[in-house]
């Protein structure tokens, strides 16, 4: 928006405290709008009409009105009707197909033990995997490509197969249930768990499906899988890519952003040229590999640019970079307040930029095991304060490495 008085009204709700660096950021006030609830009255009519066809007796003249007979030697004899065919079975009372509490208990004892199993990094049978993703599935094919999460929730950037660093951010942020998360993309690649972190996190999806949001990053991909290690770790674990596949089919059922409250978009990547409101973005056919260009490339391939007004060209080779001005249009134009997004290192854990209308939350603290950066989640309490918890890799004692006697290829780039 070209009017500073509005946008500096947007901008004015957030603060950064210096106190402490880069260990915490919050609201100077909480954002009230995130309290308000909606409420329409809605009705609803059923008119039915039954309509009766009208009958009419033609009038019969008297002359024709006499009954014709015929002689009884000139009746034929009927034959006797066969009798009528027994009536098919009934089919089974749908009742009986409805799982009983028994075995619905049994699924929950199964996948709980799965969680167990996965949080030790331990990996569990092909054929229990298969059945995980399709579960998954079933619940993933419901959600919208916005999905909506109400608060208290907090939000969460790469991840990049950092299993033990993943155990290190439930520590700081709270386990599942008991915190509502958005996990904004990247589970898997260049980290030696990324096998062990997806299915983790696919696991606690179908056990406690209102409880953790799966948007898609620009990693959830059949081709980028194949050049930055989740496929051949799959096939290095399993002796066959039967995992692999069962995990990208997964990929394309993931919602492609997160709405919280209303009022803060999460995407993975960033925006799109193609895309001015959220109604656009609600249309999109998620099913399917991330495309080359188009607007579901965008959303997880774009990066924000301070330097820049309106759309370059990125060296990403895919989607685009913005600048301030565009982040404030599609603000203004969806009534939000801020965008969190991932899909870029920041040393310090976050990194704000266009005067705090977007943010970068980076998860996976030493990223790649060498790059010597801290990780943060973001989160949103129920009065709607924003603020940061910033942590550092799991110590040592408390983590283990790959077999190293064959060498494991490089992905870092």
């Amino acid at each position: 928006s070209s009017d500073s008085n509005t946008l500096g009204a947007r901008r004015s709700f957030m603060s950064v405290s210096p106190s402490s660096g880069f260990v915490f950021t919050q609201h100077s006030r909480p954002v009230d709008d995130l309290r308000r609830s909606r409420s329409a009255g809605k009705a609803s009519w059923l008119s039915t009409r039954t309509t009766s066809p009208s009958r009419t007796s033609a009038h019969v003249p008297s002359s024709h009105s006499a009954a014709l007979t015929l002689p009884p030697s000139s009746v034929p004899a009927l034959a006797p009707l066969p009798p009528p065919p027994p009536p098919p079975p009934l089919p089974p009372s749908p009742l009986l197909l409805l799982p009983t509490c028994s075995s619905s208990s049994a699924a929950m004892s199964d996948l709980d033990a799965h969680i167990e199993t996965l949080k030790q990094c331990k990996i569990i049978p092909e054929d229990e995997v298969k059945t995980l993703c399709e579960k998954a599935k079933e619940i993933l094919m419901e959600e919208q490509n916005v999905h909506h999460v109400a608060i208290p929730a907090t939000v969460v950037g790469d991840i990049h197969g950092q299993f033990y660093d993943l155990l290190e951010l439930f520590d700081v942020g709270g386990q599942v249930p008991s915190v509502n998360y958005v996990f904004m993309g990247d589970f898997v690649d260049r980290g030696y768990y990324s096998v062990e972190t997806f299915l983790l996190l696919l696991a606690l999806k179908v056990r406690y499906p209102k409880r953790v949001t799966l948007i898609r990053g620009n990693h959830e991909s059949r081709q980028i899988t194949q050049v930055y290690g989740f496929y051949d770790e799959c096939l290095r674990k399993y002796g066959s890519v039967n995992v692999w596949r069962y995990c990208t089919e997964i990929f394309d059922y993931l919602s492609l952003s997160s709405l919280i409250e209303n009022k803060i978009f999460c995407v993975h990547g960033g925006l799109s040229p193609s895309i001015n409101t959220l109604d656009q973005i609600r249309v999109i056919d998620r099913k399917q590999e991330v495309p080359h260009d188009g607007a579901m490339c965008d959303l997880m391939w774009s990066d924000p640019d301070d330097d820049i007004q309106g759309w370059g060209i990125s060296a990403r080779g895919a989607g685009y970079v913005f600048g301030p001005d565009i982040a404030d249009q599609f603000l203004y134009a969806n009534h939000l307040e801020l965008i969190a997004r991932s899909h870029q290192l920041a040393m310090e854990g976050y990194k704000y930029f266009f005067g705090q209308l977007l943010v970068t939350v980076w998860s996976a603290p030493n990223y790649c095991y060498r790059c010597g950066n801290v990780a943060a989640i973001l989160t949103i309490n129920v009065d709607g304060v924003i603020d940061f918890s910033v942590f550092e890799p799991r110590p040592t004692h408390l983590r283990k490495v790959p077999d190293f006697s064959t060498r494991m290829p490089d992905y870092f780039l």
